[in-house]
């Protein structure tokens, strides 16, 4: 790899392997079977400092780079897809807007226990109405007193039913567009806040995804997050470290499907031999490699770009599109590779195909991350 990892990064690569193949891997396709929550994997994931990755430890957080991030997250998507995206959502947009926006209360009292894994955070911004285009939401949080009221609906929530912890945004000036949308930390209990409808989906199925719902919900006023307004600059910052989140995941469901494709060519015997031997797969073996090296350097060169301080939000929505199609291309062929055998549930290719598809949607479609992309090398 052309890409130098430090001996650190090297270590939690090591560890996150050993563990996600050890205590993620053999259940994965159960949990895909039964649509189960993996609660006590994300504890021990929790243990072991993967639910805090870039919160300081003075937050109970393991304090690494962004790199090791990807590094962890390539891991536990390798071994369920379903399992990397709660991890990728609550450390990215849970924990990380808490982190970088919220006051030291917000910090003492959330941020520390979503660090450890002892409680699970998502966020809510998508409505029925308002998927990328986060001003066109309905939500809306009016101030009474020492506390805000919140009314709305939100809808395809990643972990919405099994989080402690909401990060949600909601209009506190609607004259003002964007610019007056604000975001609030909400607990799981809270009265006036409900989960609805939990979606039937065609893969993640252990990653729950769910309506959530407000009704004269009063939110403490200290768990407003920054200033009134900053809503829409705090989500388009989170996801900007999302979408390194949803590359990663990419890349690591990219190569377990890469790995499955080799070793099944080197076993299927037709025409009285491996089907590894024959051109046509070996060139598609080779593609698949290429794309996968290719997007795990633009990954690793956002998250670089992340850890030195500078703008990586074009370079994040390269990584995050390149990847997710990547993905779904290279889940493609794995399945085609294995042929009738792909499509059966009896082989993980016919679940890796499935959890792709979702990966070019969420946290900023492909043609969102085009129109940043565009609005940087071009302008407005």
């Amino acid at each position: 790899m052309a890409y130098q990892l430090n001996e650190e990064q090297r270590m939690i690569r090591a560890m996150v392997r050993d563990f996600a193949r050890e205590n993620i891997m053999p259940t994965a396709a159960e949990r895909d079977l039964t649509g189960e929550f993996p609660a006590d994997i994300l504890r021990q994931m929790g243990e072991l400092g993967l639910m805090g990755m870039n919160v300081p430890p003075e937050y109970n957080g393991a304090g690494v780079d962004t790199v090791s991030y990807s590094l962890a997250l390539q891991e536990v998507a390798y071994a369920c897809a379903s399992t990397a995206v709660v991890m990728s959502v609550h450390n990215s947009v849970a924990c990380g807007p808490i982190y970088l926006f919220g006051s030291e209360y917000l910090k003492e009292t959330y941020l520390k226990v979503l660090a450890t894994g002892q409680k699970i955070g998502c966020f809510a911004l998508t409505e029925p109405g308002a998927g990328s285009d986060p001003a066109s939401q309905r939500s809306k949080a009016v101030k009474d007193g020492d506390t805000y009221v919140i009314n709305g609906v939100k809808m395809f929530i990643t972990s919405g039913k099994n989080a402690d912890v909401t990060v949600v945004t909601a209009y506190t000036d609607r004259e003002k567009r964007h610019r007056g949308i604000s975001a609030f930390v909400v607990e799981k209990g809270t009265p006036g806040f409900s989960v609805g409808k939990e979606e039937k989906k065609m893969g993640l199925r252990s990653s729950d995804t769910a309506e959530l719902i407000f009704e004269d919900c009063r939110v403490p006023a200290r768990n407003l997050l920054g200033e009134e307004g900053d809503g829409f600059r705090i989500a388009m910052a989170s996801l900007d470290g999302g979408r390194i989140g949803i590359a990663s995941q990419s890349v690591g469901l990219a190569q377990a499907a890469l790995d499955a494709a080799v070793n099944y060519a080197k076993e299927r015997v037709q025409f009285g031999k491996v089907i590894s031997q024959f051109q046509g797969i070996r060139w598609m073996i080779a593609d698949m490699a290429t794309q996968i090296e290719a997007a795990r350097l633009l990954v690793f060169n956002a998250a670089a770009m992340r850890d030195r301080g500078e703008n990586f939000s074009a370079a994040a929505s390269m990584a995050k599109v390149f990847a997710s199609e990547m993905a779904n291309k290279v889940a493609y062929k794995a399945l085609q590779i294995h042929g009738g055998y792909g499509y059966i549930q009896e082989f993980p290719v016919e679940r890796y195909y499935r959890d792709a598809r979702v990966f070019t949607i969420y946290e900023g479609t492909s043609e969102i991350q085009r129109k940043v992309i565009a609005n940087h090398v071009i302008g407005k």
